[in-house]
């Protein structure tokens, strides 16, 4: 897998972000295990728990197609005016527990100032005691 390319995905994704309230637009992209690639921005709401953030949106994008099986998620964030200052921007609680519910924590999350400036995790290194499918069985 190229991580600069899934990077750059994340990044255009980015540009569609609606963050009128808070500035702060994030983008990611996530790649299935058949190779196709889904991204996503996040999506404010003035009633600010119906928000959506880039890696759900994501993710939902892939499900609704039928894909329910990931490799790696990159995503980006940064103030709106401040590209060049990206900071490093984790998927929040409940993403992280979404992105659970594919995997077996080794999804790879790649969190990226730019295509060639990331620090990369597992999701198992982000949610170490997840809630999942077994507490349910």
């Amino acid at each position: 897998m190229d991580t600069g390319f899934l990077i750059k995905q994340a990044i255009e994704a980015q540009k569609q972000a609606y963050a009128p309230y808070s500035g702060f637009r994030v983008g990611a992209a996530i790649l299935c295990t058949d190779g196709s690639i889904y991204t996503g921005c996040n999506v404010e709401n003035a009633a600010y728990s119906a928000s959506n953030c880039a890696e759900r949106t994501a993710v939902f994008k892939a499900v609704s197609d039928g894909r329910h099986r990931f490799l790696a998620i990159a995503v980006v964030g940064n103030l709106e005016g401040r590209e060049n200052e990206r900071e490093l921007c984790a998927p929040c609680g409940v993403c992280r527990q979404v992105l659970s519910e594919f995997t077996d924590g080794s999804l790879r999350v790649i969190l990226a100032r730019s295509e060639t400036e990331y620090e990369e995790y597992t999701l198992k290194e982000l949610l170490p005691l997840q809630f999942s499918k077994k507490n349910l069985q």
